[in-house]
């Protein structure tokens, strides 16, 4: 990265004048762009929203579940916040797990490299041709679409839609490295895996799509708890780590950081459905680990240590468990860190 740090902010579907006034508040202090996560609602919603309340500030989904609907309906989706926004839309779309794919959304998850694959291609098959009469047949894996009835919509904004694809581990980032225009990086990524294990699979992907470093753009999300008392931005730490750390098909990335035994511990409070319960199995170093804790001079500090490799950074606290007011207090402080 070279020049003044860019910075991403998060929204999520909140009453209308608040959420409206936290869009025009993030864009009045320079912030790059909004993200709206998808937890279980579609997280279009609150980017129209902000759409309407902003003129300059890019809009992304962070991410959309990339399995739970038709790749149609996302395409089509994607185009009406480009022309919403006025082609200020950045498509994030990410695999999940299979668990929440098939337990509580009931669509298939199959294989997620391949499956995402066929998505990405649908999507910019739509974008592209839904205006001109070209859309046929598309028959996949996990798609089969006839569109001989379909009656051409009206021209995008844009043919070409930017699509970042959010990652945790290797094959994803080298996946996205070679067919997306951005790469987001989890929020549970530590540092250390952040700045130097994902960037040779980001070089691996580039070297096989023929692509330059320049032809894509790293976004980093990170969990950071700037906190006077350390102790406390710990203690916060936990819930959020708990939650990830209990994701049984993530137990692999946390026992490449050595906390296997933790991890799956942390898969039966999960299993239960409350993962607060478990969170005394997360130690020090495992919060500490996975959010960035700590004085505001610490974490700005070690969260400077990403900008040899990042080209934008999203910095969310670690909310989970965490009471609102917490939230919004965490809220500002990374505010008043990083975007002044």
């Amino acid at each position: 990265m070279t020049g003044t740090p860019k910075y991403w902010g998060v929204i999520t579907p909140l009453p209308a004048p608040i959420l409206t006034q936290q869009a025009q508040t993030l864009e009045s202090m320079g912030i790059e762009g909004l993200f709206a996560p998808q937890v279980y609602g579609p997280p279009f919603i609150p980017l129209a929203t902000a759409a309407g309340a902003t003129a300059r500030v890019r809009l992304a989904t962070g991410i959309a579940l990339a399995f739970v609907r038709s790749p149609f309906e996302t395409a089509a989706a994607a185009i009406d916040l480009d022309r919403i926004s006025g082609g200020r839309f950045t498509l994030g779309l990410g695999t999940s797990v299979k668990s929440w794919t098939e337990g509580f959304f009931g669509e298939e998850y199959g294989r997620p490299l391949q499956h995402l694959r066929e998505v990405v291609e649908i999507v910019r098959t739509v974008v592209a041709q839904a205006h001109t009469g070209q859309l046929t047949r598309y028959d996949g894996a996990y798609h089969h679409l006839d569109f001989s009835e379909f009656q051409p919509l009206g021209a995008p904004v844009r043919t070409e839609l930017p699509i970042w694809i959010a990652c945790l581990r290797g094959p994803l980032v080298r996946l996205a490295a070679e067919i997306a225009d951005g790469v987001i990086g989890h929020p549970i990524w530590s540092i250390d895996w952040a700045t130097t294990k994902v960037m040779g699979d980001l070089k691996a992907g580039l070297a096989k799509a023929g692509k330059q470093r320049s032809d894509i753009e790293l976004n980093m999300w990170l969990f950071v708890a700037p906190n006077d008392d350390r102790r406390q931005a710990v203690e916060d730490a936990r819930r959020t780590v708990a939650f990830y750390g209990g994701i049984a098909q993530y137990e692999e990335y946390f026992a490449a950081h050595g906390f296997r035994r933790e991890a799956r511990q942390l898969q039966e409070g999960v299993k239960r459905g409350d993962y607060l319960s478990v969170r005394y199995l997360v130690s020090d170093e495992m919060a500490q680990t996975f959010v960035v804790c700590g004085t505001p001079d610490e974490v700005r500090a070690r969260v400077a240590a990403i900008w040899d490799s990042a080209d934008s950074a999203t910095l969310v606290p670690p909310s989970y468990g965490l009471e609102p007011a917490a939230i919004l207090q965490y809220d500002a402080r990374i505010a008043q860190l990083f975007y002044g």
